[in-house]
């Protein structure tokens, strides 16, 4: 019982494996690059984790460069080290990101580029606003809100990232359509607060004096409020300040806007779970947009309440789904510890199953055994079936040409000495053919049925000796398909006095000249190489060409099983090894007589009574199959009747056989050729005719084929006995 418990671990095993895999799918790690760490991307970070809560098989990845360009190209070389599935990276710079990105793409790792440019062209896809746009609308804004005239100042965000060339070119271009707008400095920053406070800070020392400054533009809310500090601690009027992000939140822009801190922001949307649902599909392979344009807006005192308040009820429910997703993570959780419970107990109840498993395996077992033991007799009763054929067919070859010597006139002139001789050897293969059998009988428990082994033949009439008579030109044609050489020379010389002969050496060859030749009878071994006598019936018998032709099976399976076998495989004799010239020849006599008398039955139909193709049943029978042929030949023939060229060529064009197979085909089934039966189906239907229309004998003749009236009215007397006119009369 040992492997029954072996067994039952592995069963076990299975379905802990299944169980815990059928709960898993497909895991994607993503790595996000962020050029820096601000609330900006703490906002799109957050949005990129809620929208992870919707992707279980998701981990993210995150690393900030904190504006340097080396720790990003670290960073993301780091990333696609450890084996992220997709890399979504803002690039610090244009320029110098890119040699990183490209090493990332260049693995096949897909790359999503999101919210700044850079100057290479191997990402997958790239998300962002319209920076330039934004600039554009932020200067057409300070036009309006200094009504056409006034002095600014821009301070940019980090020299080479895209979002501040991009926003400067928008801006100066917007500006420049105004004449009345002055920008009188444009100083460089790096996004952060302090850089830019320090930078205005020494413009104002440098510039203290100069004429009143109207409005400070910063690229982002940061950078505005870094120049306002600066000029709120310079003293006098302040100027209006603008800058771009419009965050929500305490400290967002929409707030600084609302606080009057600000005059203006812009919406610069971060959109994490829309980020987030473009790499899925990307990784998934679904169809996704290769450039994807955020949009965005203008936040000014006008609408920064309704905004703050919008923003504010967006972040409410955030932090609802958040506090809903640890939940769910602690449901999950307890979940998980339900199901191994379940598990246990699952495999308790497996571990019985086993053990039933094992008691049904063991009665599986005997029974296995026993389909061997019935293996093995067969295997025993094919190898003496072997050892038959081999046995069977040389005592076939010594009975058979001793038989046929005892009977020429050379042994009747032989010495009383020599026919003592041929009498002890020919009673001894007697002797030893029986032998044969018993033993046989024995070994594979089956009934013998042999016959032959002990025929008197010394009364029975004797086969023509070899070379002694010439089958007349007319005489049926034997085809013999044996793989034993000496077997068919044997059989040749017991039927080439009164048949013509044909030899194949294998069930195909046979099945080739059955075709071909279309013989009369067919004499078969049944073990034969290639294809055996079974199939090469089976095959002879659903052939429409030589399904008529009668088949004997002579065999050394002499067991009542192998006969059945072989009769059920379309044979119409069995004859066992060894066996008697005079048994054989009177088989195939008495065959090819019934095939005659068939014949005749098929000679009193014309072939307008032959069998409709509806008649023919369903189920293919020798019989069935000639009735379905003879009905596709009448169809042929009434479909050309008319037709006084028509030839036997093209009947058998239309019939798909060669001339030769139909010739013998039909005159096998009907004892009358193909043109005998057309020139009999054109009379009877000029006898309709005659009978039932008005037609002249010239009309009716040329009507059913007959290229001449004269040539009509002979063949109609030489059938009828009367001329068609005194036809008419009657």
């Amino acid at each position: 019982m040992r492997k029954y418990y072996h067994f039952a671990f592995i069963i076990l095993t299975i379905v802990g494996l299944l169980a815990s895999c059928s709960q898993e799918e497909k895991k994607y790690r993503i790595g996000v690059s962020q050029c820096s760490d601000d609330i900006w991307r703490d906002k799109q970070n957050s949005e990129l984790k809620i929208g992870a809560y919707f992707h279980d098989n998701v981990d993210l990845c995150f690393a900030a460069a904190y504006d340097s360009d080396e720790r990003q190209i670290q960073q993301i070389d780091s990333l696609v080290g450890t084996g992220i599935d997709l890399l979504i990276v803002a690039p610090n710079q244009v320029s110098t990101i890119s040699p990183a990105i490209d090493r990332a793409y260049d693995k096949g790792i897909p790359v999503i580029v999101f919210e700044r440019k850079t100057n290479t062209k191997k990402y997958t896809a790239y998300m962002g606003a319209d920076n330039y746009e934004m600039g554009h609308l932020m200067g057409e804004y300070v036009a309006t809100r200094l009504d056409e005239r006034g002095k600014i100042i821009e301070v940019m965000g980090l020299k080479g990232s895209s979002p501040a060339i991009e926003r400067h070119n928008g801006f100066r271009e917007a500006i420049a359509e105004h004449p009345g707008i002055q920008v009188v400095a444009t100083l460089q920053g790096d996004w952060t607060e302090p850089t830019a406070y320090n930078t205005v800070k020494q413009w104002l020392e440098k510039n203290k004096g100069a004429e009143k400054i109207d409005l400070v533009f910063g690229m982002n809310d940061r950078t505005a409020m870094g120049a306002r500090k600066a000029f709120d601690e310079a003293g006098g009027v302040l100027p209006l300040f603008c800058g771009i992000d419009g965050l929500p939140g305490e400290n967002g822009g929409i707030r600084l806007v609302q606080d009057s801190l600000l005059d203006a922001s812009y919406i610069y949307p971060t959109h994490g779970d829309q980020l987030l649902q473009l790499a899925v599909d990307i990784l998934e392979g679904k169809p996704y947009e290769k450039e994807t344009k955020l949009m965005s807006a203008l936040v000014t005192q006008e609408n920064a309440r309704v905004l703050l308040m919008e923003s504010e009820e967006i972040m409410r429910q955030s932090h609802n789904l958040e506090q809903l997703h640890e939940k769910a993570s602690q449901y999950l959780d307890q979940l998980g510890n339900q199901r191994t419970l379940i598990f246990v107990a699952l495999a308790a109840i497996l571990l019985l199953l086993a053990l039933l498993a094992g008691i049904y395996m063991y009665y599986l077992q005997r029974a296995r055994i026993q389909d061997e033991r019935m293996q093995m007799e067969r295997e025993q009763l094919d190898f003496y079936t072997q050892v038959s054929h081999e046995l069977r067919t040389p005592l076939s070859l010594i009975q058979g040409p001793l038989d046929q010597l005892l009977r020429t006139n050379d042994f009747r002139g032989a010495s009383d000495e020599a026919r003592e001789l041929f009498s002890i050897v020919r009673r001894n293969t007697h002797h030893l053919t029986g032998i044969v059998n018993k033993m046989l009988d024995a070994q594979v428990g089956g009934t013998v049925t042999d016959g032959n082994a002990h025929i008197e033949t010394q009364n029975l009439a004797s086969p023509a000796p070899a070379g002694e008579i010439k089958p007349d030109e007319d005489a049926p044609t034997v085809l013999i398909v044996d793989d034993n050489v000496d077997i068919r020379t044997y059989l040749r010389s017991i039927l080439q006095g009164q048949y013509r002969v044909l030899e194949a050496e294998d069930g195909k060859r046979g099945l080739e000249l059955a075709r071909e030749q279309v013989p009369d009878l067919i004499v078969s071994d049944v073990m034969m190489p290639v294809m055996n006598g079974l199939e090469f019936c089976q095959q002879v018998k659903k052939d429409g060409i030589s399904s008529h032709i009668p088949v004997i099976l002579l065999t050394a399976r002499a067991l009542e099983k192998h006969q059945i076998e072989g009769y059920e495989s379309g044979a119409d004799a069995y004859i066992t090894k060894p066996f008697s010239p005079e048994l054989l020849l009177a088989r195939i006599d008495n065959l090819l007589h019934s095939r005659h008398q068939l014949k005749d039955l098929w000679a009193t139909k014309s072939v307008a009574e032959a069998p409709a193709a509806s008649a023919v049943p369903a189920v293919a029978t020798p019989a069935s199959i000639e009735d379905a042929f003879i009905s596709r030949f009448k169809n042929l023939v009434e479909k050309r009747l008319a037709d006084s060229n028509l030839s036997v060529e093209d009947l058998a064009a239309g019939m798909g056989l060669s001339r030769v197979q139909l010739y013998r085909k039909v005159k096998a089934l009907t004892g009358s050729t193909p043109i005998d039966l057309l020139r009999k189906a054109r009379l009877a239907q000029a006898q309709r005719l005659l009978q039932e229309s008005t037609l002249s004998v010239s009309e009716i003749a040329y009507q059913v084929g007959f290229a001449s009236p004269s040539y009509f009215t002979k063949c109609y007397k030489d059938e009828f006995g009367t001329v068609p006119g005194e036809a008419r009369k009657t």
